[in-house]
């Protein structure tokens, strides 16, 4: 029995420890190897965010300017529209007076 105590003794123990401590070294070292992988792909993650964040910025930027570029061809059609408005009417006077001046000239010529 005694000399089944001294397997137990301090030896063991720390042949023991010693096998559990590389273990854990071994863990900690993939530990830390999986940290910095994932470090290195968050930095990639935030840097391609950067860049989308500018690429959204120009879009946005090129989106106010033709919004404005839109608006103001709006306004400059209604203006086009109106003037036509106000044109086509003048022909329809003027066509309507013509008529009235061909019927009056026809209701003359027609009288004995």
């Amino acid at each position: 029995m005694a000399q089944g105590m001294a397997l137990v003794g301090p030896r063991h123990q720390k042949s023991r420890y010693s096998d559990e401590e590389e273990i854990l070294r071994r863990r900690n070292e993939e530990l830390e190897k999986e940290l910095k992988e994932s470090l290195e792909r968050e930095k990639k993650v935030r840097e391609e965010m950067e860049r989308t964040k500018e690429r959204l910025r120009a879009v946005e930027d090129a989106e106010e300017r033709l919004c404005f570029q839109l608006g103001e061809q709006e306004a400059e059609s209604v203006y086009e529209a109106r003037a036509y408005s106000v044109e086509i009417r003048s022909l329809k006077e003027q066509l309507s007076q013509a008529r009235k001046l061909i019927q009056s000239a026809t209701a003359l010529k027609d009288q004995p």
